[in-house]
């Protein structure tokens, strides 16, 4: 069995990974958990199963490797059955399977999934963690609680610490004890490494590709496959109680074209939690805009200030130049802020 420092060991020799003090400083928690797994040592007169190991909870920073460290631990698993999902799919899994089981008649819907996701797996490994919803925050202590107590070990990446999980949040309260349930089954570990790989990834490139032709769509589709291998995944989002698509996820970097976003009627809400659960957003052929798209235009603009504000790195195609985007119609004068805005936002540094 090859342990997670040898496998970094061989990536940073092969090129692939720069050698960092914070993140082989967590190798050890990832083998642990990995070792008690593999080679479970039954104990006592009757050779009880052991308990199963404490799981982790990586916090910091964006672009710090820690969805890179956990592709990796989940990816070298032997025989276990682990499952890598982002955060937000495997909560509206959950809805959606709670749905079907209160079809059943059942009087509490969270048992049966709960049994039936720790059948599947013996270990989730979540990335980016992180409740923005109500009814997350009304259900996930006890879901939790049930996976634990069935022997399910987790671990996640969130870019907080677990006491700001759902801070400020409607009816936090009922969210407390699932903070104390992370802390009394996973140690949690903050990964301080300096620097930010996936800002330095995208140091001195070129973030805004206009026009929109054969050759930016090449450059766009260069930038995707640098931050995440090529690989993706359709994301849904539950926002309001509807579901908003993003065609392609991975590793906090979101990907989707103009009118995936802006032609469809998403509003403030929808874009602010695609912001809260993304990075950078890989955003393909934004079209001249005026009075003929001026629905998509006003959506566009709520969809920039929602990640301005949240601080996501935004790379795009566009049929113009930022300044040259809207020429006529009714909003002219309103977006000069949103054209001053992708300005900004193509800066370098921008959103570190």
């Amino acid at each position: 069995m090859t342990d997670l420092r040898t496998l970094y060991d061989q990536n940073v020799a092969d090129g692939r990974l720069t050698p960092d003090p914070a993140q082989e400083a967590v190798l050890p928690e990832f083998d642990r958990i990995r070792t008690a797994l593999m080679n479970p040592e039954k104990k006592g007169f009757f050779k009880r199963a052991p308990e199963p190991p404490k799981g982790l909870y990586l916090w910091g920073g964006v672009g710090r490797g820690k969805s890179m460290l956990m592709d990796m631990f989940a990816a070298n698993m032997g025989d276990v059955p682990a499952r890598r999902v982002h955060f937000h799919a495997f909560m509206q899994e959950i809805h959606s399977a709670m749905h079907e089981a209160r079809k059943t008649g059942v009087d509490d819907a969270i048992a049966p999934v709960a049994a039936q996701v720790a059948a599947s797996v013996k270990v989730l490994a979540f990335d980016e963690m992180q409740i923005s919803d109500i009814t997350d925050a009304m259900i996930v202590g006890r879901l939790f609680q049930a996976l634990f107590a069935a022997g399910v070990v987790v671990v996640t990446t969130s870019n907080r610490v677990p006491d700001d999980l759902y801070k400020d949040g409607l009816n936090r309260e009922i969210f407390l004890p699932f903070i104390e349930l992370i802390k009394e089954k996973m140690t949690v570990w903050e990964l301080t490494s300096p620097r930010d790989y996936r800002q330095d990834r995208l140091a001195g490139s070129q973030s805004y590709f206009t026009p929109v032709n054969s050759e930016s769509r090449a450059a766009m589709e260069a930038v995707w496959n640098d931050l995440t291998g090529g690989i993706g995944e359709e994301l849904t989002l539950r926002v309001k109680g509807r579901d908003v698509i993003i065609p392609q996820f991975r590793n906090g970097v979101a990907r989707a074209d103009f009118h995936a976003l802006c032609g469809r009627p998403l509003g403030a809400a929808d874009y602010l939690a695609l912001a809260d659960a993304s990075r950078v957003l890989l955003l393909d052929d934004i079209p001249a805009l005026g009075r003929s798209n001026f629905n998509e235009a006003k959506r566009f603009v709520t969809l920039i200030d929602a990640l301005y504000e949240a601080k996501v790195r935004l790379i795009c195609s566009a049929a113009a130049s930022p300044e040259m985007l809207y020429l006529e119609g009714e909003g002219t004068f309103e977006f000069e802020r949103t054209a001053s805005r992708l300005r900004e936002m193509q800066a370098e540094g921008w959103g570190s």
